[in-house]
């Protein structure tokens, strides 16, 4: 945990946003993978831990704004916990290192709740994305479990966005440790791959990496020689020479904070010329979109730039032809680049996409309100701020079934080249990804380099052999 005066001050500062009432908020509970008691790692709800800073299961609190009290709901270890857990922190010392003095046994929390609805006071609550927290919710409120999302409190939302969205410098530097970490591991998977390998041993020194640093993975690893499946988390393939290897994968701390890197690298010791042409086009909208970074940019503008950089990058190529700005304002590009450009990240990998894409990403002033393919996946668009921290990941992903459908209803033929993009039709895909804090006057690349250039990617895969 932090210090105690850093969840003090952040709950203090969400009690000024928001007039009166009473805030719920929810922490997660073990999540059986088979049986009850062989659970999945648990993971705390971040917003919870955010303000309150406890990663124990089984815990919920209130801030009641008109009473001006918060209470945490929880029940201390019994003998048999104490006899499978062995002695930990009390509740009580944990809620102490949070700053908090008023526990209540978890029971408790039920009995509350109906005096408030009794009394007619609101109660806010955020919306819930874990099956046995949507029950417990309709139960206390009785709601239905299909209304709860629409119930929401979306002043309560909105107050967590604007606060979680600006990172504290304890936050900056838990992203930095995130970062480094994740760099290191990259540099370990692009030396220790080899031909004839299997992805699934690197995706386990990646895990068994992070696990040593004393954190976690922040995500299931992305370690693959079919790059162009976006989040492809399959790993049975043989690793040839030839191929590229797409590593997407990054670290979490002790703390919950995230780092998301990726890198694709040739499975032998040089990239092919095709290989590097498009890996040079990649990386030339990556430098390009995280130059314009800076308080005030709109993200969209960002991602609209990696795009026509990575069209006209085709086009040089012969991939892509005609007017590159009509090629992606029609969606054209999309044939290459499905995805967005990057998203928020902090305790969470794509931060508070729980709370809502439209309060997270967009505004009021700059709603989603396209169906464009490509396009309505750009999970970030709005104005950035100081002290925001996001990804920067464009690629170029080479589709067989997106080529054959689209070639099929000669859509978009004006601007894509069929017949040289079949010669393209098994080339997989590439990824270029690094988190990035946006600064008083520009922004600054979190952790620390990582191999980018194919000459740099080059010099580390010709000594690992």
């Amino acid at each position: 945990m932090f210090e105690k005066k850093v969840y003090i001050q952040r709950r203090a500062a969400l009690k000024s946003k928001i007039n009166s009432g009473i805030l719920l908020f929810l922490g997660n509970e073990e999540s059986p993978m088979n049986y009850k008691d062989n659970a999945y790692h648990f993971r705390q709800d971040s917003t919870f831990l955010y303000y309150f800073g406890i990663s124990e299961p089984s815990l919920a609190a209130i801030i009641d704004l008109d009473e001006d009290q918060i209470i945490l709901f929880g029940d201390e270890m019994g003998i048999d916990d104490i006899v499978w857990m062995g002695r930990q922190k009390t509740l009580e010392e944990k809620s102490l290192d949070a700053g908090l003095t008023k526990v209540l046994p978890l029971a408790e929390l039920d009995t509350y709740l109906k005096r408030y609805l009794d009394k007619k006071r609101q109660i806010h609550f955020l919306p819930p994305y874990r099956a046995e927290n949507k029950i417990k919710l309709a139960s206390w409120l009785y709601l239905p479990i299909d209304q709860l999302k629409e119930k929401a409190s979306l002043d309560f939302i909105k107050a967590v966005v604007a606060q979680r969205s600006v990172k504290s410098a304890e936050e900056i530097e838990e992203l930095d440790r995130a970062a480094v970490i994740s760099a290191d591991i990259h540099l370990m998977v692009m030396q220790q791959a080899k031909p004839g390998i299997y992805e699934r041993e690197l995706a386990a020194k990646i895990q068994g990496a992070a696990l040593a640093s004393g954190g976690n993975l922040a995500y299931p690893v992305i370690l693959t020689v079919r790059g162009e499946i976006l989040h492809n988390h399959y790993h049975g393939n043989q690793l040839r020479d030839g191929q590229l290897v797409l590593n997407d994968s990054g670290v979490e701390t002790a703390l919950g904070y995230a780092g998301d890197l990726t890198r694709t690298f040739p499975v032998g010791k040089k990239f092919s010329a095709e290989q590097k042409d498009v890996y040079d086009i990649v990386l030339n909208a990556y430098t390009q979109a995280k130059n314009l970074l800076a308080p005030g940019v709109r993200y969209l503008d960002v991602h609209l730039t990696a795009c026509k950089v990575l069209a006209q990058g085709l086009k040089d190529i012969g991939l892509m032809k005609g007017n590159i700005d009509d090629a992606v304002q029609a969606g054209a590009h999309a044939m290459f680049f499905q995805c967005g450009t990057g998203h928020m990240m902090g305790l969470d990998v794509h931060d508070m996409e729980d709370l809502g894409e439209q309060y997270v990403g967009y505004t009021d002033e700059l709603t989603k309100n396209t169906t464009q393919f490509g396009l309505k996946s750009l999970r970030l668009g709005k104005a950035l701020e100081e002290g925001y921290v996001l990804t920067v990941e464009p690629g170029v992903y080479i589709i067989p079934e997106l080529i054959d459908r689209w070639k099929a209803a000669n859509q978009f033929a004006e601007f894509i080249n069929y017949d040289k993009l079949e010669q393209f039709r098994n080339f997989s895909g590439i990824r270029v990804e690094d988190d990035f804090l946006v600064t008083e006057n520009g922004s600054r690349m979190l952790g620390k380099h990582l191999a980018l250039s194919t000459e740099e990617i080059e010099a580390i895969r010709s000594e690992a052999y």
